[in-house]
């Protein structure tokens, strides 16, 4: 099922990935987060199914099936360093904000603040070319909408 996505990421050049792929790449990517910290919970999975129901425009059923092969896709995928170049290809730089903002939303939905998890987002903006002030300002429009 993910072998066509899997072979693309081991590349040493990856090709731009087409939309599901970006879309099953990024689900990955917040799982990956989410289980930075060794603590995979319910509020994670449950922002995780917001921001991609809201993202894609899907049904509760394909927000699940997509998180499911996400879950999946993570546990076999390589080091998320060519995980993110692979995402950062299919994603315009005017649009890698929201999935900063989408990361932070899931590392701050068990309100906590985790330094896995921080380091994980803090490498995944410098391979999506986001400076640490975008980051911090993606990280406060987050705080700002859960107060």
């Amino acid at each position: 099922m993910f072998g066509r996505l899997l072979s693309s990421l081991l590349t040493p050049q990856p090709d731009r990935l087409p939309e599901p792929d970006a879309q099953l790449a990024l689900a990955a990517l917040l799982v990956r987060l989410a289980r930075a910290d060794a603590d995979y919970s319910e509020p994670e999975r449950s922002r995780i199914d917001r921001v991609l129901s809201t993202r894609y425009g899907l049904s509760p059923f394909e927000t699940a099936k997509l998180r499911a092969g996400a879950e999946a896709l993570e546990a076999e995928a390589p080091d998320t360093v060519r995980f993110t170049r692979a995402l950062k290809d299919a994603v315009p730089h005017e649009d890698r904000m929201s999935l900063m903002q989408a990361l932070w939303s899931v590392a701050l939905a068990d309100n906590a603040r985790d330094a896995e998890e921080d380091a994980v987002i803090r490498l995944v903006a410098d391979l999506l070319g986001i400076s640490d002030r975008d980051s911090a300002l993606a990280r406060q429009s987050v705080e700002k909408t859960r107060t």
